[in-house]
């Protein structure tokens, strides 16, 4: 009997150690990975680089605050993804600059206006509301009216990704984006509460910091997945390392599994941020 326990605690030791070999092995290899964020809707999907991601977010953040539809996203997506493929380019054709290729000398604005992101995307949607009818052009026909391209069927090959990522980041597709990121730096309650109220403004609630969690309440589900899908984009640059929304959670680290998982403590109503280094959320 006692040579039959010992063998059982052996094979259980046996199979412990494998568990945390096989976990290690895991967590080894996913940090050799790419970081990388994905939105995946209705058959459509995107899979973009940290900066790529960082940029679509804020360029679909600002057409949510504006009010405008998902459809304006889209077309801004599939200007980008053709003009710079959502990086912030110092040069151009000519003159062209930016996520957009803006030309300071066709009156977008000065150099330094439209390589800042923000300013750019404004001077985008701001011509694109003025084109009548937009919302029911083919988004090639709208994107073209806006920028005057080259090119101007160019922007098509780009609308089935564009779809995608504004679905998922305008909120109508929750848990439509995801990134797949080891832990970042650790980042500061402040700047998040910052960047919350100054990206989304009255769309969310004051944001309330306690310790390293940062928890803002939403008027709507749709907002707070918009929201929720920003800050997953900007982990790396805010140093995020849990964000939860709706019943879910999505994770950065080593030792996290893809994707949105049930979350355990759910604070109704809320987007919720812990940065790297925080345990305890406010719904806990």
């Amino acid at each position: 009997m006692k040579r039959f326990a010992a063998a059982v605690l052996v094979v259980a030791l046996l199979g412990v150690a494998a568990t945390v070999a096989w976990q290690r092995a895991r967590d080894e290899v996913r940090e050799l990975l790419p970081d990388e964020c994905t939105a995946r809707v209705d058959g459509l999907s995107s899979t973009l680089d940290p900066e790529q991601a960082r940029n679509a977010a804020l360029i679909v953040a600002i057409a949510v605050r504006r009010g405008l539809p998902a459809r304006a996203a889209t077309i801004a997506l599939a200007t980008v993804f053709q003009e710079s493929r959502l990086y912030n380019l110092d040069y151009g054709d000519r003159d062209s600059l930016g996520l957009f290729q803006q030309r300071p000398s066709q009156g977008w604005g000065t150099r330094a206006q439209v390589t800042d992101p923000v300013y750019a995307a404004n001077r985008f949607y701001d011509a694109l509301v003025r084109v009548p009818g937009y919302e029911s052009m083919e988004i090639t026909v709208a994107a073209q009216t806006v920028q005057r391209s080259a090119y101007p069927k160019a922007y098509a090959q780009h609308e089935p990704e564009a779809r995608a990522l504004a679905s998922a980041l305008t909120g109508h597709s929750p848990r439509g984006f995801s990134c797949r990121l080891n832990l970042p730096e650790p980042g500061r309650a402040t700047t998040v509460r910052r960047e919350l109220t100054g990206v989304f403004g009255s769309l969310l609630g004051t944001p309330v910091i306690r310790g390293r969690t940062v928890a803002a309440s939403v008027a709507d589900r749709r907002t707070g997945w918009a929201a929720a899908h920003y800050l997953v984009a900007q982990a790396p640059r805010l140093g995020i390392r849990r964000v939860a929304f709706a019943g879910h959670e999505w994770t950065a680290g080593a030792a996290s599994a893809d994707g949105w998982t049930t979350d355990a403590a759910p604070l109704d109503g809320h987007v919720v941020v812990d940065l790297v280094g925080s345990e305890v959320s406010l719904g806990q």
